[in-house]
């Protein structure tokens, strides 16, 4: 219960205690529009939610708790971008692959609590699969996935997969 926690009722819970504020940056937008070029900086408050390609996975890979919370996550937020839109805020998940993080690499540093892996670690093949781009993937390559459903305002409901082309290796991908 502890993990369904972690990823999908405080989730929801975040979701809902930023709502005011996030609809407060919709009406200012929506107020300003008329008053600013379509390049300006001012877009409506957005939600990214963080699933996993676990959550869009067939196989569990050892772990059936994780692999269906996240699954939930990203149902979730794709609810809330129905449910939410009147309110002008839009909800994206990103799923990212194997990233460097406590999870993959079993902790991280004291000082900076930054995780660290090598390309080498990357061979999951006793999990079953590969990273076909044969690395792990990196800070920015996360970083530019956030902007990319930050910016774009036409995209609402959908989940932006960053794993090195995992799941179009594996079933369920």
């Amino acid at each position: 219960m502890d993990v369904f926690d972690t990823n999908v009722t405080a989730v929801y819970f975040t979701a809902l205690a930023f709502l005011p504020l996030l609809q407060g940056q919709t009406t200012a937008s929506n107020q300003s529009k008329d008053k600013q070029n379509e390049n300006e900086t001012n877009t409506p408050g957005n939600i990214i939610t963080t699933s996993s390609i676990s959550g869009l996975m067939k196989n569990s890979q050892g772990h059936f708790a994780y692999n269906a919370a996240k699954a939930a996550t990203i149902h979730l937020t794709k609810m809330m971008s129905t449910e939410f839109i009147r309110t002008g805020i839009r909800i994206n998940s990103i799923a990212p692959g194997y990233f460097p993080s406590e999870m993959t690499t079993g902790g991280s540093d004291g000082g900076s609590n930054k995780s660290v892996m090598s390309d080498e670690d990357v061979s999951v093949e006793k999990k079953g699969h590969a990273v076909p781009a044969g690395r792990v993937g990196r800070d920015e390559e996360m970083a530019m996935a956030c902007l990319f459903l930050a910016r774009n305002r036409y995209v609402n409901g959908e989940v932006v997969v960053v794993d090195g082309g995992v799941l179009g290796a594996v079933p369920g991908g």
